[in-house]
């Protein structure tokens, strides 16, 4: 069975520490005891580590080797419009699991009032689903979760890769409609319910985004997110080097 990882803000002199509501969720709820050994990562390495001491405010590591960092995973910012917050909170976790570099909360025509002012206050909790889960799915690096942004700085991305995806026919299936270098970055913008309007659609064809189609099923926000992040990291990471 694979030891769990947890993140640390640096390792020094051989020794880190967790502290405040981080270390009583391990001592309380995960039950870290002195003794144990686990996985440990300053979100640039990773080291095999042993637990020193365990106490409510604060779990502190003696490290014991460096351990293999794993392959590195593609460069990906998933712009996504607000949506419930329930199911937001849903798209975070597992764009996470699937290895997502960057999430964007936007605001779009369709999205619902109140959410973009709402989600001001919702971004350190968005923070801690996305290390909660970068633990869980054994992450070396956990994403940026960004403040929510509006549609008109999204279009500033320079990724190398910008892509939108569209309900509507026409638009090329997403699997086909880019070929990456193991170099090269992505940006997927992924709308609210009810989908983008035609304004929108002209304003990421004039900032020379490509449209791209998940098949011809109406998905939800989430789903889409979720989909379109698997398609695009196996394509990235399928890329010849």
């Amino acid at each position: 069975m694979a030891r769990r990882r947890f993140f640390v803000d640096q390792v020094r002199n051989g020794q880190a520490e967790i502290t405040g509501e981080n270390a009583h969720h391990l001592t309380r709820v995960l039950r870290v005891e002195a003794g144990q050994k686990f996985e440990i990562t300053d979100n640039e390495r990773a080291w095999l580590a042993t637990v020193e001491t365990a106490r409510k405010d604060q779990v502190r590591f003696r490290v014991i080797e460096e351990i293999a960092a794993g392959p590195e995973l593609p460069r990906i910012t998933l712009y996504l419009a607000l949506i419930k917050f329930e199911r937001f909170e849903w798209a975070v976790e597992k764009a996470t699991e699937l290895g997502v570099t960057r999430i964007v909360p936007i605001d779009a025509n369709r999205t619902e009032q109140g959410l973009f002012a709402g989600a001001q206050k919702r971004v350190e909790r968005w923070r801690r689903i996305a290390r909660e889960a970068s633990e869980q799915s054994r992450r070396l690096r956990e994403p940026d979760v960004a403040s929510p942004a509006r549609l008109a700085e999204v279009l500033r991305d320079t990724s190398t890769h910008r892509i939108w995806l569209d309900e509507q026919p026409g638009a090329p299936p997403l699997i086909r409609a880019f070929s990456p270098r193991p170099s090269d970055s992505a940006a997927v913008l992924v709308g609210p319910e009810g989908g983008w309007v035609d304004a929108e659609r002209r304003q990421f064809a004039d900032a020379g985004w490509l449209a791209a189609s998940l098949g011809p099923s109406i998905l939800r926000a989430e789903t889409a997110a979720c989909a379109a992040l698997a398609v695009v990291l196996q394509i990235g990471l399928a890329a010849p080097s």
